[in-house]
């Protein structure tokens, strides 16, 4: 039996794609603001939709689209907290007419 040459396994194994370089790298870095980190999970979210990154890349986007789902919720809570200390633990509803609900 012959084992295969180089030219059958270059067939065999996928060529990376530019979806696949696109994808986030496994340890990505925190993102340095609130806001960096809702236009990079934009911009995964795109990406995704798009239905043009294989398996492996999906994967890897959803994963750091979890992480920045995890960091931007905490930034909220943060801001909460931070709000309702100003607010004197007294938040008022919210009124999307403008008018005051007291």
């Amino acid at each position: 039996m012959v084992s295969p040459g180089p030219e059958s396994i270059k067939l065999i194994m996928p060529n990376k794609t530019n979806a696949e370089s696109a994808a986030p790298p496994a340890a990505a870095q925190p993102p340095e603001s609130f806001e960096q980190a809702m236009a990079e999970l934009a911009q995964l979210v795109t990406q995704m939709e798009s239905g043009q990154l294989p398996l492996e890349a999906s994967v890897a986007a959803y994963a750091r689209g979890s992480e920045l789902v995890r960091y931007c919720a905490a930034q909220l809570e943060k801001v909460e907290s931070q709000v309702k200390v100003l607010e004197g633990e007294m938040l008022k509803p919210f009124s999307a007419d403008g008018e005051d609900d007291v």
